[in-house]
């Protein structure tokens, strides 16, 4: 794994992290509307995100 994919990593643990610190009740809210919406919405939304994400960081490396 190169540095670069495993600061990406770290830094998704950080944030993920913070917000089960700061936000426990909020996260484990958020966690019962995702076992409550289908299986195919959350996979049109990861797929949106993913692609965000991919989008954000192809802008950033230009």
């Amino acid at each position: 794994m190169t540095t670069e994919l495993l600061t990406a990593l770290a830094l998704v643990l950080v944030l993920e992290g913070v917000a089960y610190a700061l936000f426990p009740d909020l996260m484990r809210r958020m966690l019962a509307v995702a076992l409550m919406t289908p299986v195919g919405q959350l996979r049109i939304a990861g797929l949106i995100a993913a692609t965000c994400g991919v989008g954000l960081v192809w802008l950033m490396r230009g």
